[in-house]
């Protein structure tokens, strides 16, 4: 996995964050309400400081849980209700990360 593994994950999670926010908060892009925006911080930061850097799994196969409980279950919350929907809207990016979930976890 190399560094732009971390940045195509790091954009994932941005537009799931927004697309989540966007549906169910009635945001408009590319603004964010103050919980999505809180969520956006603590996933930068989580991705920043990630142990595994290079060699990062995805989150759900983890055996590493970075986030707080209360962030994780947003996390969950955002990733369980934008997920399906980003095949619509951002199927490459989709796509790539169902094949970063088919890695082998270190």
């Amino acid at each position: 996995m190399k560094k732009t593994r971390l940045r195509r994950e790091a954009r994932t999670a941005e537009l799931m964050i927004h697309l989540y926010c966007r549906n169910l908060h009635g945001t408009v892009p590319p603004a964010l309400c103050a919980d999505c925006a809180a969520l956006w911080r603590e996933t930068q930061a989580r991705l920043a400081k990630c142990p595994f850097q290079e060699a990062k799994p995805t989150c759900g196969r983890c055996a590493v849980h970075c986030y707080r409980p209360v962030m994780r279950e947003k996390i969950k919350s955002v990733m369980r209700y934008a997920g399906p929907r980003m095949l619509l809207s951002h199927p490459i990016l989709a796509l790539r990360h169902m094949l970063d979930a088919r890695h082998r976890v270190p």
